[in-house]
């Protein structure tokens, strides 16, 4: 688990997406906002081998393939909303 939940959690496109998401809310947005997830995260690692026992393999994969979309879908809203000043300045 911690190979893979320490890049999730703290990894490069973390750091990124809070740089990001700096040009948009405030300090305090952004503070809450990770306290926030820091709370949901812990609960869901906590309890993943209960999850992993509910969903099962294909609602695994399912669930992986959601939050992929999800994950690009957030990606191409940063992008789309900051491609206009790569062209201005």
């Amino acid at each position: 688990m911690v190979p893979i939940a320490f890049p999730l959690i703290a990894g490069s496109g973390t750091l990124t997406t809070i740089i990001s998401l700096k040009a948009n809310y405030s300090t305090i947005e952004i503070l809450s906002a990770v306290l926030v997830n820091l709370v949901i995260v812990y609960t869901v690692l906590k309890s993943l081998n209960i999850i992993a026992k509910v969903l099962g393999p294909a609602g695994l994969l399912a669930i992986r393939k959601f939050f992929g979309v999800i994950l690009l879908a957030i990606a191409v809203k940063i992008f789309a909303s900051h491609i206009g000043a790569l062209f201005t300045h």
